[in-house]
């Protein structure tokens, strides 16, 4: 048992005491020494031991010193009371641990000396309470943010999410606080509207945490960006293909909450296909023409960066081109189909890696509510292993949230061969790697998202992925 020299006066003190008191798991044993009997706890442990007489008399606190305290703690209502308090403790033990309850913004420098800034403490209680801001644990660990408790909102991209389908590096969520109640989650644990999550990690990656928590559907292309990219090619495209990319890309723009379509023309030719393009040009939508021999893909890097796009929109002959270049770029990219953009009747989810793609749910959820278009989603399982049961759900609940028409399909059957015989639908597909080395050959794959080469007719958002 460890023995602690509190030195107090006071209304908080009082408070102070009264909850020491009142700890049934307490076993250290206390010397108190006060000012005025009010402050005194109405019960008194066998474990306090209390001395009526000036803190600030060393010679009076000299005679409690023959006994090895471990910790003095100074709470005083006064200035210079604390600060004579600091100085006889100090004089009478060089290295004891000092905690002083500091409501006058105290500067004092000594290594074993800790200094609890009493309107540091309020003011960061009242930020507490206001709506939509974290809560970091300021007297936890270092206090710089590496704990943070954060309310999720009922649209918030994490609602009904499994924890296992949330990649957590360099942050991990500690526990869940649901109605009064504490829950240690497990990966098979779904997160609720106005759950209290509690997370640990890097100070700048939880607030990243946060943003996205808090972040509703009906922002798309953000988180990824503003704007909305189309890259056309006047030498290697027919005006016919042209025409349709910046068409589909228009009415895309004035669908999805983008704030600008940028359209970057390479190669240009000087024809009326030219003046009609310049002739596009307005407040929301932005053309820059290259007409240097520039490197392609630095180009594009470099148009990223500076316009801040969200999401790319391409013909598929440049996307199997440069496959491998724009998924370097993580951003989304829009595959322009063969049929018509006013045929689209639904979004498409389809595949076989359930916990990946319950990362990006919110994301095609969001296109969804802003396309105004119903999902179907196939649930290939011909082995019967309910692979998909914790998505479906998922799904579901996402869809109820939203008022999002969902229809599941179950399916013995590959539904790529039903899917390759229409392209009035825009299929989600997860960005991955393994989708780089998609070919012809890929009709024998037994990777559904790798079996979406064969539906390259289709409308296809390719969404960017770590697996």
């Amino acid at each position: 048992m460890k023995k602690i020299l509190i030195l107090a006066d006071g209304i908080v003190a009082k408070q102070f005491l009264d909850k020491l008191v009142a700890l049934t798991s307490n076993k250290n044993i206390y010397y108190i020494v006060y000012y005025h009997e009010k402050i005194l706890p109405s019960i008194k442990g066998d474990n306090f031991h209390f001395y009526n007489f000036d803190p600030t008399s060393f010679s009076k606190l000299s005679t409690l010193f023959d006994e090895n305290f471990y910790q003095v703690t100074i709470a005083m209502s006064t200035k210079l009371d604390t600060e004579e308090s600091y100085k006889n403790v100090r004089r009478l033990n060089k290295e004891i641990q000092i905690v002083i309850l500091d409501k006058w913004n105290l500067e004092i420098t000594d290594g074993d000396l800790f200094l609890l800034n009493a309107n540091e403490i309020l003011s960061n209680r009242l930020i507490d309470y206001l709506p939509d801001i974290p809560i970091i644990a300021q007297n936890i660990g270092l206090g710089l943010g590496e704990v943070m408790e954060i309310k999720v909102p009922f649209g918030s991209a994490y609602v009904y999410r499994h924890v296992g389908s949330i990649e957590q590096k360099n942050w991990k969520i500690v526990a869940i606080y649901r109605k009064g109640r504490l829950i240690l989650p497990t990966p098979q644990t779904m997160i609720r509207p106005n759950d209290l999550i509690l997370m640990i990690g890097e100070p700048n990656i939880l607030k990243s945490i946060y943003k996205n928590i808090k972040r509703e559907l009906g922002q798309f292309p953000m988180p990824f960006g503003n704007n909305i990219y189309v890259l056309v090619d006047m030498k290697n495209m027919d005006y016919e293909m042209i025409e349709k990319l910046l068409n589909d890309a228009m009415l895309f723009h004035s669908r999805l909450k983008s704030k600008k379509l940028i359209i970057r023309i390479i190669n240009p030719t000087y024809d009326d296909m030219y003046k009609k393009i310049k002739s596009y040009n307005s407040s929301h939508i932005n053309i820059y023409f290259e007409y240097k021999d520039f490197g392609f893909q630095e180009l594009v890097i470099k148009d990223c960066k500076e316009c801040n796009v969200g999401l790319i929109i391409l013909d598929n002959e440049l996307l199997e081109d440069y496959k491998r270049f724009f998924y370097s770029l993580k951003l989304p990219v829009l595959k322009i189909g063969t049929g018509s953009f006013h045929e689209i009747e639904e979004g498409v989810v389809i595949t076989d890696m359930p916990k990946v793609i319950e990362n990006v749910s919110s994301i095609i959820f969001d296109v969804l509510t802003q396309l105004q278009f119903d999902l179907i989603f196939y649930d290939f399982d011909p082995d019967n292993t309910g692979k998909n049961k914790n998505l479906i759900e998922h799904f579901e609940n996402l869809s109820q949230i939203f008022k999002q028409n969902i229809k599941i399909i179950e399916s013995k059957k590959n539904p790529v061969r039903e899917l390759k015989s229409r392209n009035n639908y825009l299929q989600f597909v997860l960005f991955t790697e393994q989708l780089l080395e998609a070919d012809i050959l890929s009709i024998f794959s037994k990777n559904m998202d790798e079996l979406s080469y064969m539906l390259k007719d289709a409308y296809q958002l390719f969404l960017p992925v770590d697996v």
